[in-house]
C-alpha cells in the first residue's frame, strides 16, 4: 500500500492494522551430559588440561619401569641362604615341640609314681611322734632332718631302716620298704645308710654332731 492512499484511510478514520508481537525468549538451560556435568562449550568450564592425571593418581610408565629395573633378582646364593634359614626355623620349632612334649611325658610319669609310692607306703611308716633325737641327712643339696627315739636311730644308722620323702614329709621305713620305694620313684629315697662306709662319710649319724636351726631347710 502506497503511503497516499494510507494516508487517506487514515484521514476517512480507520486505524492502521496492529503489528504483530514478538513472542518473548525464554533462556535456555544449557544441556548437560547423561552423568550430570556440563559439556564443555556448553555452560560448563572446559578443562584447561585434557588427559591430564589428577594428584594422587597412578604413576606414569615410567615410574613402573624404574621400580621393575630396580628390583634385582636374587642370587642363587641368597637363595641357598633363605632355604638354610627356613630349614633351621623349621627344625627349631620341631624341636622345642618335642622338648615340651617329653617334659610333659616326663611330668606325668612322675605324677604317676608319686600317686604308687603314695599307696604303697600307707599304713608303712614307722615315724614315733614322742621321738627326741635330731637325725641330719643330705637330701636334695640341703640339709634336712627327722625325728626318731634311740632304738630307731641305732636301726637307722645300720642300714635296718631308711628315709623316704613324700610330699614334704620324711617317712622312717624299713629298709625293705625303702628299697621298693626305689623301685618306683627313686627320687623319694631321702636316707639309705651303707653300714659298711666309713663314719666320716655320713657325719650326721652320731647325736651330738649339732646342726643349727637356721642350717637345716
Amino acid at each position: 500500500m502506497s503511503d497516499s492512499l494510507r494516508d487517506q484511510l487514515l484521514g476517512l478514520g480507520f486505524k492502521p492494522a496492529p503489528k504483530p508481537e514478538k513472542p518473548a525468549r525464554t533462556p535456555q538451560a544449557p544441556q548437560r551430559p547423561a552423568g550430570g556435568h556440563p559439556r564443555p562449550g556448553h555452560g560448563g568450564k572446559p578443562s584447561s588440561h585434557r588427559g591430564a592425571p589428577s594428584k594422587g593418581g597412578a604413576p606414569h610408565r615410567g615410574g613402573h619401569q624404574k621400580g621393575a629395573q630396580a628390583q634385582k633378582p636374587r642370587t642363587r646364593e641368597e637363595i641357598d641362604l633363605a632355604k638354610a634359614y627356613a630349614i633351621r626355623a623349621q627344625r627349631e620349632k620341631e624341636e622345642r615341640i618335642e622338648a615340651e612334649r617329653l617334659k610333659q611325658e616326663e611330668a606325668r610319669l612322675r605324677r604317676e609314681a608319686k600317686a604308687k609310692l603314695a599307696e604303697f607306703v600307707k599304713d608303712k611308716a614307722l615315724n614315733d611322734a614322742e621321738a627326741d633325737i635330731a637325725r641330719h641327712f643330705p637330701y636334695g643339696g640341703k640339709i634336712k632332718r627327722i625325728y626318731v627315739n634311740a632304738d630307731q636311730l641305732k636301726a637307722l644308722n645300720a642300714g635296718e631302716l631308711g628315709v623316704v620323702q613324700l610330699d614334704g614329709r620324711y617317712l622312717l621305713v624299713t629298709a625293705a620298704v625303702l628299697d621298693e620305694a626305689a623301685t618306683l620313684f627313686a627320687p623319694a629315697v631321702a636316707l639309705k645308710v651303707d653300714p659298711a662306709a666309713p663314719a666320716a662319710d655320713d657325719p650326721y649319724a652320731d647325736p651330738k654332731y649339732q646342726v643349727p636351726d637356721d642350717l637345716v631347710w
